[in-house]
């Protein structure tokens, strides 16, 4: 064993005992979070707008401060950018982390002094929480590669901005500098497909222990490795055993992925996001994510079937419940307040308070009432490939409101298959029929012959990649929708099938 594998087992308890400490006083972590928050940006003009000198509860914050989304928040945002001083939070923000919005063009989301050490820290509490668990420490001594966006930064009035992959680039720590894939040069290669080919040329030949990434990316890089090598990716890379990720659900990747590796390999899901980050996998048996209460991030809960009412009821940490879907609503030193993420979530457990992410408020299905959300179709693709062999490299679903003559509405299933299944028709009742026992809107459809059951439409090898790329969105921290309440992209993907 190294001297840095020895160090890290020591480090990995010392900070899992940290952990323990406040997960076991989850209340009174978020009150303490709650009244810093509120002192510390009493005096911004937020603070003044909002009458925090007066708020000292969470009935009182709930009467001052609305729920927002960053539209309704950007007038704030606005002046900050435009380089005025102590408007969401004390003194200008560190750095912007410049997102891609629907409606609003770029989104800049504030990252100050106090919100940038919570990025870097939750992420290498992860791998310690790993550690500390598994007792595995020996891939730190080997090369270790996080697909990313460029971490070239731009500068607007004094304030540095980028995506948020590229500014925790700049945040490794010096101990992984030595092991850390892929060069800075390649790094900030901006064309993706381009990018990924020259990853695959410098790290084929290394010592590979871990590689991060969102799925659907990582996906690419090994691809590609085994197109150059004609190998498994567990045979170029015999020591890789740890594979981080976030963004999306790994289980409709996972058979994809452990065909393309050759093996089963352990994995850490993170939930990073730009306006914070959320929680991470600490323990390699429990399912969901240790929502991170001690993060500088106060956390607020809205029943997602509530949410849309005119007076949502607003729920912390000690009054959630298992199961139910909620949108998440963070305030936080970046200085976002009662903010409306935009996730939804389901607490998996209580004590300590885990959770996993449930889909997206506006990414769903309910244009004839059914409330489908990404967790069931997800679950429902799961059952179905695991029930008929087939494994999955994309998918998303869109309804078919206007069919042709005589037929009845639907759900459509856009799928670009790795192996197809072997009898399509039983693939494509059980997606049918797990989302009939998952959602019982759906089932009630189905049963009444007011929707027809799932249709499946093939997408042609690489098609999403093509459909991601006509949109400007290839690679990087981009993710394709599992849901959409449109054809919008239906429509796109047909065009594709089309050529």
């Amino acid at each position: 064993m190294s001297l840095k594998s020895f160090a890290a087992k020591i480090f990995a308890k010392t900070v899992k005992k940290k952990m323990d400490a406040w997960s076991a006083s989850p209340i009174e972590t978020q009150h303490k979070i709650f009244q810093e928050l509120i002192l510390k940006a009493k005096n911004t003009e937020f603070g003044k707008d909002h009458h925090f000198e007066n708020i000292k509860t969470h009935k009182e914050f709930i009467q001052n401060v609305p729920v927002r989304d960053y539209e309704a928040l950007r007038s704030y945002v606005d002046k900050m950018v435009a380089g005025q001083e102590d408007i969401l939070w004390p003194g200008k923000p560190l750095y912007y982390a410049k997102t891609s919005g629907t409606t609003s063009g770029a989104k800049y989301i504030p990252i100050t002094k106090e919100s940038m050490p919570t990025h870097i820290e939750a992420a290498r509490n992860a791998i310690l929480c790993y550690i500390a668990e598994t007792g595995n420490s020996k891939f730190v001594d080997g090369k270790m590669i996080f697909l990313q966006g460029s971490p070239e930064l731009t500068e607007k009035n004094g304030v540095k901005l980028g995506r948020l992959s590229g500014i925790v680039a700049h945040y490794v720590p010096g101990y992984l500098q030595k092991n850390r894939m892929p060069s800075w040069e390649t790094n900030c290669i901006e064309d993706w497909e381009t990018k990924v080919d020259a990853i695959v040329e410098e790290t084929r030949n290394l010592n590979m222990t871990v590689i991060s990434g969102i799925p659907s990316w990582v996906q690419m890089y090994f691809e590609k490795l085994q197109q150059k090598t004609g190998k498994k990716v567990g045979d170029i890379f015999k020591n890789f055993d740890l594979f981080i990720y976030g963004g999306v659900n790994y289980e409709p990747y996972r058979s994809k992925f452990e065909n393309l590796i050759g093996r089963k390999v352990d994995s850490i899901e993170l939930y990073p996001a730009s306006e914070g980050f959320f929680a991470f996998q600490d323990n390699q048996q429990a399912k969901g994510m240790l929502l991170q209460l001690n993060s500088g991030i106060f956390y607020e809960f809205i029943k997602a079937e509530e949410f849309f009412d005119e007076i949502p009821q607003r729920l912390t940490i000690g009054e959630v419940a298992l199961g139910v879907n909620y949108v998440m609503i963070i305030s936080s030193s970046a200085g976002l307040w009662a903010y409306n993420v935009g996730d939804t979530v389901q607490f998996t457990s209580l004590k300590p308070y885990r959770l996993m992410v449930s889909g997206r408020i506006k990414h769903y299905i309910s244009a004839f009432g059914e409330h489908v959300i990404a967790k069931e179709v997800e679950e429902a693709m799961q059952v179905a490939s695991e029930k008929t062999g087939a494994r999955i490299n994309e998918f998303t679903v869109a309804p078919q409101v206007n069919p042709s003559a005589e037929e009845l509405p639907y759900h459509e299933w856009f799928i670009e298959f790795e192996k197809e299944p072997e009898d399509i028709t039983k693939f494509r009742d059980s997606l049918d029929q797990s989302l009939q026992q998952q959602n019982s809107y759906y089932f009630d459809l189905i049963e009444g012959n007011i929707l027809q059951p799932v249709k499946v439409t093939k997408i042609p090898k690489n098609g999403f990649q093509e459909y991601m790329k006509s949109i400007g969105k290839l690679g990087g921290q981009n993710k394709l929708p599992r849901l959409s309440n449109d054809r919008k992209i239906a429509e796109v993907l047909e065009k594709i099938i089309k050529k």
